[in-house]
């Protein structure tokens, strides 16, 4: 553990930190603290920057409600830098993009796209929620609501029982991504999150855990 007073601030008294989303890892922003900003984020454990435009102390989200909260602050090797991990409310960007860092400027041509993982999935599916685009399978199901979107889940496990009864292993990864991204859209209707569905499954992982435990004892 590396102590405030530790750190490197610059002439300006002024540190950059670097924002990062704690499930996509995707670079959110760049912005500054000072001392006093970096205490009222370790605080309140929400972000707090030094505006240099406006030479003053700002609560990311006080205005707009994309408050951005803290998972972890590590110095980097010389401390004069920081990397803040963040569970965001809404998009980073004042322009509201989900990061700052959007304008490509160059990409390598066969470089590969931003790794996948269930939380963009997620992100994707619900802002086909919230903001309608036309022509959208996602969009249409939450349209027509959560009947259609049941009867598709249910469309899709029977999908998954037939391919996996044949013992066709291709097909059935291919049903059972049908229906992972059925089960989301489902979740994202009724506002479950990832992370409800990780905590359910870790407290069944701590009950297993203890019913092993008294067995070993018994």
């Amino acid at each position: 553990m590396i102590n405030i007073d530790e750190l490197k601030f610059d002439e300006k008294g002024l540190i950059p930190a670097i924002v990062v989303d704690n499930k996509t890892r995707r670079v959110l922003t760049l912005a500054y603290m000072n001392k006093e900003s970096l205490e009222i984020t370790i605080k309140k454990g929400l972000t707090c920057f030094y505006s240099r435009s406006r030479q003053e102390l700002w609560l990311k989200g006080e205005t707009s409600g994309n408050y951005q909260h803290i998972v972890s602050i590590t110095a980097d090797c010389d401390g004069d830098a920081l990397e803040v991990v963040v569970e965001p409310d809404g998009p980073a960007c004042h322009k509201g993009t989900f990061s700052c860092f959007e304008q490509t400027i160059f990409k390598k041509d066969n470089a590969e796209s931003e790794e996948f993982s269930l939380e963009t999935l997620a992100k994707l599916i619900e802002g086909r929620k919230t903001d309608k685009k036309e022509g959208s399978y996602t969009t249409y199901l939450f349209e027509k609501g959560i009947d259609k979107i049941l009867k598709k889940v249910g469309e899709e496990c029977t999908e998954v029982i037939i391919a996996g009864k044949a013992d066709d292993k291709a097909e059935t990864i291919y049903e059972i991504s049908d229906l992972v991204y059925h089960v989301l859209v489902l979740m994202t209707e009724m506002g479950i999150s990832i992370d409800d569905i990780k905590k359910e499954l870790a407290s069944r992982h701590v009950i297993d855990h203890k019913v092993k435990q008294e067995k070993m004892t018994k």
